[in-house]
C-alpha cells in the first residue's frame, strides 16, 4: 500500500472534479449523465479513510507508466452536477499496479455506480501516453458533449483539425491564446470503443482539445481538472460564434489571420495551427 499523503489533498482533488463538473452543467455541456472526468495522481495517496471498500480490476488498456500512480475516476452512469454533492458516492480511485493491465478499485460504503465510465479506455490511453512522454505526475482528462462544438461535427467541412481550428479561432483572441495548437478532430468511431481510444491518443499528442466527432470532445490539461474544463469552454463559445454566423448568413469576418500572427506575437506564442509566428 502507497505511503499516506493528507486527507485534505484527496478531499479537495474529488472537491474540484466537482467543481468542474458542475460548470460543465452551467455550460450545457453534459445533459442526463453525459461526460466524465478522471485525474491521475503520480505520488503517494492512500484512498481508505475515504473510500475504504477495494476489489480487484482488470484496466480496459494497458498503461504500465501509470503505475505505481493512482486515478479519480467518475461513475458510469453518474450526473457530473452531482458529483460536488458528495464526491466519495459518485467517484473511484484505482491504485495501478506493475505492468499497468489490474489495479485496485477502491470506493466509498455510499458508492452510486455500478463501474467506472465506460470511457476509462480512452481516459487510460491518454493518460499513459501524456505520462510516458512527459513524466508528469498529474494529468487531468475531461470528456463532455458542448452543444455547439458537437453539432458543427454533424457537418463535413468542420470535421478536420486545420478548417476547424481556422473557423473557430476567428472569433476571439483569448481563443487563440489558450488553444494555440487549435482544436483537434476525431473521426467518428463507436463510443468506448479500442478505435476511439487510439485515435484520442494520438490526437491529443498534438492538441490540448479535440472533438469526438458527432459525439462530444475530450480535453486534457496537466496543470488542474479546472484548466481542461476552461479548454471546452473556450472552444463551445467560439463554436457558438460560428453557429450565430451561420444563421446569420456568414456576416461576421472575425479575425484575419494576420490579426491573429499578431496577437501570436504579441503573447509569446511562437507555433500555433497558422504555423510559426
Amino acid at each position: 500500500m502507497p505511503i499516506e499523503a493528507p486527507l485534505p489533498e484527496l478531499e479537495e482533488m474529488m472537491a474540484m472534479i466537482g467543481e468542474a463538473g458542475q460548470r460543465l452543467s452551467q455550460i450545457d455541456a453534459c445533459e442526463g449523465a453525459a461526460g466524465n472526468i478522471s485525474v491521475y495522481l503520480g505520488w503517494p495517496v492512500d484512498p481508505r479513510r475515504v473510500f475504504p471498500n477495494s476489489e480487484a480490476v482488470t484496466l480496459p488498456v494497458a498503461a504500465p507508466a501509470l503505475f505505481p500512480g493512482s486515478l479519480l475516476v467518475t461513475g458510469s452512469g453518474r450526473r457530473l452536477r452531482e458529483i460536488l454533492q458528495d464526491p466519495s458516492a459518485n467517484l473511484g480511485f484505482v491504485t495501478v499496479e506493475k505492468g499497468g493491465r489490474t489495479g485496485r478499485l477502491y470506493t466509498s460504503p455510499r458508492r452510486l455506480f455500478d463501474r467506472l465510465t465506460s470511457e476509462l479506455d480512452s481516459h487510460l490511453a491518454v493518460h499513459q501516453d501524456q505520462v510516458r512522454a512527459s513524466g508528469t505526475n498529474f494529468h487531468a482528462v475531461v470528456h463532455a458533449q458542448p452543444v455547439f462544438l458537437t453539432y458543427l461535427s454533424h457537418i463535413s467541412r468542420y470535421r478536420s483539425a486545420a478548417a476547424l481550428s481556422r473557423r473557430l479561432l476567428r472569433w476571439q483572441p483569448e481563443t487563440i491564446v489558450n488553444l494555440p495548437e487549435g482544436i483537434g478532430c476525431v473521426p467518428f468511431q463507436v463510443p468506448g470503443s479500442e478505435e476511439l481510444s487510439a485515435a484520442t491518443s494520438k490526437a491529443l499528442r498534438s492538441h490540448r482539445i479535440a472533438v469526438w466527432s458527432k459525439h462530444g470532445v475530450i480535453a486534457r490539461s496537466d496543470r488542474s481538472v479546472k484548466r481542461a474544463v476552461d479548454r471546452i469552454e473556450y472552444a463551445e463559445t467560439a463554436a457558438r460564434y460560428e453557429y450565430l454566423n451561420l444563421t446569420n448568413g456568414g456576416a461576421g469576418q472575425g479575425l484575419s489571420e494576420t490579426e491573429l500572427r499578431k496577437i501570436c506575437r504579441a503573447f509569446g506564442i511562437a507555433k500555433t495551427v497558422f504555423g510559426r509566428t
